[in-house]
């Protein structure tokens, strides 16, 4: 289970890399803004941007990719017991515990003095 674990784990962190320099590698959409203007290829300004080229296609790819590992690495690591609340299996024993915690502050201490 722990090799299963790992290996998610890994892909999980070379597809988040590869995303990030996939994004920063492609050219802007609003880059060529000022040129079309000037140029008289103001139809491309608004207009349709074209079939999509390899950089998006791999970006989309390696974003399907990290979205999958983490749903898989988020199933490899919960808990296998079926009773487990998860995040908030801890709540409800802290929210007993601060209930009895302001009950003690709540009631009065008497203390007795001596004569």
């Amino acid at each position: 289970m722990e090799l299963l674990k790992s290996i998610v784990l890994i892909l999980n962190v070379i597809s988040a890399a590869s995303v990030i320099v996939l994004v920063l590698m492609q050219h802007g959409k609003g880059a060529d803004m000022g040129a079309a203007f000037g140029s008289g290829s103001a139809g491309s300004l608004f207009g349709s941007s074209g079939s999509a080229n390899f950089l998006s296609r791999a970006t989309a790819v390696c974003a399907t990719v990290f979205f999958a590992s983490c749903l898989a690495l988020t199933m490899v690591s919960a808990p296998s017991s079926k009773t487990s609340l998860g995040v908030m299996s801890d709540v409800k024993q802290s929210a007993t515990v601060a209930s009895g915690v302001q009950q003690q502050a709540a009631s009065p201490v008497q203390n007795k003095i001596p004569e």
